[in-house]
């Protein structure tokens, strides 16, 4: 399985035209089952599917801990990417509203739907208890960090990426993908399976930080979320009501739009 593609092109530069080829990222879909049925279709980059899978439950609210999953198992049928959770009974009994609810909730893809559906997330958060402070210098230098990590990107000009760290500021994961969702559950779940999301204090985004990057963040009790671009009003709405700090960082700029406590020069 490869996650990106060669591809033949025309270049057109200073009144001349050129023959050559160029990468490009590969967009595939994965088909999510929780429990045998149907819950999600998410385009993606192929690769990391348990800890895809694995994020994106913790950010749906349809697991608390890895703890919740008995098992993740994933092939290929004609083509189409699937990947199957099975969750522990109990845990299933918990949510099954939420389950009977798939078509609504879910908004991996297409974001936020609706004053009812902006009001259940809220309610599956935990405001960011986390106390710790970082010096703006060293957020900055996680930040220029994020770059040296993005192999697809600088192969493929079109991949987002999303890095975590603990309280040290030690990198915890990294992952690219096709999509900023996608790309942050990947990041999310790799530390979920680890074992040391209690750890993860910031996340560093490659893109604008929107309102379901905010949520995902909250759901893995992050207190820090920095983007390359600026929020959006409803992120920061949402940052602020769940206690996070949320940035715009640049050029070894820094631009804070709520949670300065946790931030030192």
């Amino acid at each position: 399985m490869t996650n990106s593609r060669q591809e033949p092109i025309t270049i057109y530069e200073n009144g001349r035209e050129r023959v050559a080829s160029h990468d490009l990222i590969v967009e595939e879909p994965l088909s999510i089952r929780i429990d045998g049925e149907p819950y999600s279709l998410v385009m993606r980059s192929p690769g990391e599917e348990k800890a895809h899978v694995a994020g994106f439950c913790l950010s749906e609210g349809i697991i608390e801990d890895a703890g919740d999953i008995q098992t993740i198992s994933f092939c290929e049928e004609a083509g189409i990417n699937v990947a199957t959770v099975t969750l522990r009974p109990e845990r299933h009994r918990k949510i099954a509203s939420i389950l009977n609810r798939r078509g609504f909730i879910s908004q991996t893809s297409c974001g936020i739907c609706g004053k009812e559906m902006a009001k259940d997330i809220r309610q599956m958060l935990t405001p960011a208890e986390t106390t710790a402070q970082v010096r703006v210098d060293a957020l900055l230098a996680c930040v220029q960090k994020l770059s040296d990590h993005q192999a697809l990107h600088q192969k493929t000009r079109s991949a987002h990426a999303a890095m975590l760290f603990d309280e040290n500021l030690s990198p915890l994961s990294v992952s690219e993908d096709v999509g900023r969702h996608n790309a942050i559950d990947k990041a999310i779940g790799h530390v979920l399976l680890d074992g040391k999301l209690d750890t993860a204090c910031l996340g560093i985004m490659s893109s604008r930080l929107s309102y379901e990057l905010v949520q995902k963040a909250a759901r893995a009790r992050m207190g820090l979320l920095i983007g390359i671009s600026r929020p959006t009003s409803l992120a920061v709405d949402l940052a602020r009501s769940v206690n996070m700090t949320l940035g715009f960082a640049r050029n070894h700029r820094l631009m804070v739009f709520c949670g300065q406590q946790r931030l030192i020069l």
